[in-house]
């Protein structure tokens, strides 16, 4: 990952930070309606989650969506949404892969055990929806196996980027306020419905504790 490019990328003017930054304290990502703001124009480029922890936010987004792809894997089979040995297995092995990817194996085992928390949240309001609405139910099933893959790739970037966020994590206020700019601009540049935003709130919400 060439992080100089990477956070350039992500470089936006003090004032758009702070207007955002502003909206985002003042009217917090709500689950009932989308907001209605075009952040490709405050960002000067493809719509991405905007400040510091713009990146990473954006990581977690994939992963949540990674999540509809579990849920139809999973719909209509004998494979349960929670799965314990699953879920320790993959902690265990992210612990193995934050030590020496320079994060603190426990601050890393909290916040993928928030990732697997959002996923079960996405599968469960999907596996409601398409029970209640088998019409919206998916007809392909895809495969699992490359799911899981790709979910492997996203343990690698998202450890590059708690890496990367340390210091921005390890302020409390600063870094809250960068978590709403990220989530709130994440949520409406992806046009994020209720429950994939409920999700990432559950994804995001020890983001700013892993560096105290």
């Amino acid at each position: 990952m060439n992080l100089s490019k990477h956070t350039a990328r992500y470089a936006i003017p003090a004032a758009a930070i702070a207007a955002v930054s502003t909206l985002a304290v003042a009217h917090p990502v709500s689950a009932a309606a989308p907001a209605a703001v075009d952040f490709r124009s405050v960002a000067g480029g493809p719509a991405k989650p905007l400040g510091a922890l713009g990146p990473l936010t954006d990581l977690v987004i994939q992963r949540i969506l990674v999540g509809d792809q579990v849920a139809a894997s999973k719909f209509g089979t004998d494979s349960p949404i929670e799965d314990p040995v699953r879920e320790a297995q993959v902690l265990e092995q992210v612990r193995a892969q934050a030590d020496a990817s320079g994060v603190d194996p426990d601050e890393a085992g909290r916040f993928f055990s928030d990732q697997i928390t959002a996923s079960k949240i996405v599968q469960q309001g999907l596996f409601d929806r398409w029970t209640s609405h088998p019409e919206e139910a998916p007809t392909t099933r895809p495969d699992l196996a490359e799911i899981r893959e790709q979910l492997d790739r996203l343990t690698v970037a998202l450890l590059d980027e708690l890496e990367r966020t340390q210091a921005v994590r390890g302020k409390p206020v600063s870094c809250a306020v960068q978590q709403s700019l990220a989530n709130l601009t994440g949520a409406a540049t992806e046009h994020l419905d209720a429950l994939h935003r409920r999700a990432l709130t559950e994804a995001t919400h020890s983001v700013c504790r892993l560096g105290e």
